[in-house]
């Protein structure tokens, strides 16, 4: 019974959408019509209005660092199945049909609250393909594939396995970025 409701609240958490709630209450549009259609920070980044882009950020980072850090401290061996349940909640959100955003923010969630040195290693390695490259789909795949890579390197294999996972995950959800990429269709992303 534990396991089924850690993952339920975990999903529910993961699930709110808050850049479609933001773009609602304070621009009046839905997130979904305006650029890419996705729910998450980038495009609400693109409604012009930073303001919403940032806290979008911040809120779906929030939403998977509040169950995991719980789940962390009250019933470890659910951890993963924590993570990986918020995380799905973001990408498949019951309250907008299962259309959600690609996972990166709330990703980012996950690692700072699994282990610190994920979130900096995931967050330097962002920022470092981004500066160079002003693609943050590039920029979230190189540092997503970076986490298993240091879990390798370091012998950490069991959790290597599951941050394999959650690679391919995003992979999946960047799959019509990863097509622009490769035919040079890929828009830029300004983030200031």
């Amino acid at each position: 019974m534990d396991i089924f409701l850690i993952g339920i609240i975990s999903y529910l958490m993961g699930s709110i959408p808050f850049g479609y709630i933001l773009t609602k209450i304070f621009l009046k549009k839905d997130l979904r019509e305006i650029g890419s259609g996705n729910i998450g920070a980038t495009n609400a980044l693109r409604t012009g209005n930073r303001s919403i882009g940032y806290f979008t950020l911040v809120l779906d980072i929030l939403k998977a660092i509040i169950p995991v850090i719980y789940i962390k401290i009250f019933y470890q061996d659910f951890l993963y199945i924590a993570s990986l349940c918020a995380f799905l909640g973001h990408v498949f959100p019951i309250w907008l049909r299962f259309k959600g955003g690609k996972g990166v923010a709330t990703y980012v969630g996950i690692l700072f609250a699994i282990n610190l040195y994920f979130g900096i290693i995931f967050s330097v390695c962002w920022f470092v393909t981004f500066f160079i490259s002003k693609f943050s789909s590039l920029s979230s795949l190189v540092a997503s594939i970076s986490i298993p890579i240091y879990l390798l390197i370091s012998n950490q294999f069991n959790q290597a396995i599951f941050f394999t996972i959650m690679f391919i995950l995003i992979f999946f959800t960047h799959r019509e970025n990863i097509k622009r990429l490769i035919n040079k269709e890929e828009t830029k992303t300004k983030i200031y």
